[in-house]
């Protein structure tokens, strides 16, 4: 089973210093790529939620150490899943 905390010190502005910090199981120590992205995306939707600054959610995403590409991918992709969390 995977856990994640989001983070283990928060800023003022309610955001984590350390953005990923992963626990995973005894049996399963490499996450999957697509696991990870999923636990990034979530953050980052997190963060976008209580910040909807695209410069912030983009220097937020090259901190987790990604390619450009693969941090306006993620953007992209948070600010759609954004706009259905605003739509309900």
């Amino acid at each position: 089973m995977f856990l994640f905390n989001f983070c283990d010190t928060i800023d003022s502005s309610g955001l984590c210093h350390n953005p990923l910090t992963f626990l995973v199981s005894e049996k399963n120590k490499t996450m999957k790529s697509d696991e990870k992205r999923s636990h990034r995306l979530n953050y980052l939707l997190k963060c976008y939620l209580i910040n909807p600054k695209e410069i912030d959610l983009y220097q937020r995403a090259k901190q987790m150490g990604v390619t450009d590409s693969t941090a306006k991918d993620y953007i992209r992709t948070v600010i759609i899943q954004a706009q259905k969390v605003y739509a309900k």
